[in-house]
């Protein structure tokens, strides 16, 4: 398995990260930049998320290359909840880097956070998010009816996994 490494997300990883997200083969992933630009306005924007601690974004490195990102959303109203969420440079898919990266965020969740749950929310279709969920240990709870919203703009089922300390 490879070894990857987290670190904070910073603004220099903008150019990087729009390169691995403008990818027409990111089918369940919503987040797509519309410039370069507009990616360093939400990286500059992490600071603030930390401090608010409502996001914790990291970029996964591997090797000495910026693979992906991931990151936990705490819930607004139950503070104990995040939700993951990673995507992964194509060209390094299928090689374990997903699941390496959940189980290194999840220690961040539980030992600093002190989160009590974490979750994993995924279309029904994205087999390989399933896959890494299934592998950490998360447990299906169900399936979310037009829970998130889409690439194409239309609310879309989810499964929802989750992990609780």
């Amino acid at each position: 398995m490879p070894k990857i490494k987290l670190r904070l997300q910073k603004v220099s990883d903008a150019k990087r990260f729009f390169e691995i997200l403008d990818n027409d083969h990111f089918s369940y992933f919503g987040a797509r930049p519309k410039s370069i630009a507009a990616e360093k306005e939400f990286l500059k924007n992490n600071i603030k998320r930390r401090k608010d601690n409502t996001n914790w974004n990291y970029t996964i490195i591997y090797g000495r290359e910026i693979v992906g990102g991931i990151g936990v959303k705490i819930n607004y109203h139950r503070k104990y909840v995040g939700e993951i969420g990673y995507f992964i440079d194509e060209k390094f898919w299928s090689k374990g880097i997903a699941s390496q990266a959940v189980r290194l965020i999840e220690a961040v969740c539980f030992k600093k956070l002190k989160l009590k749950r974490i979750e994993i929310i995924m279309q029904p279709e994205n087999k390989a998010s399933e896959k890494v969920a299934i592998k950490n240990g998360y447990i299906k709870e169900g399936k979310m009816r037009k829970a998130v919203r889409g690439k194409d703009g239309e609310m879309k089922d989810c499964y929802l996994y989750a992990k609780v300390l």
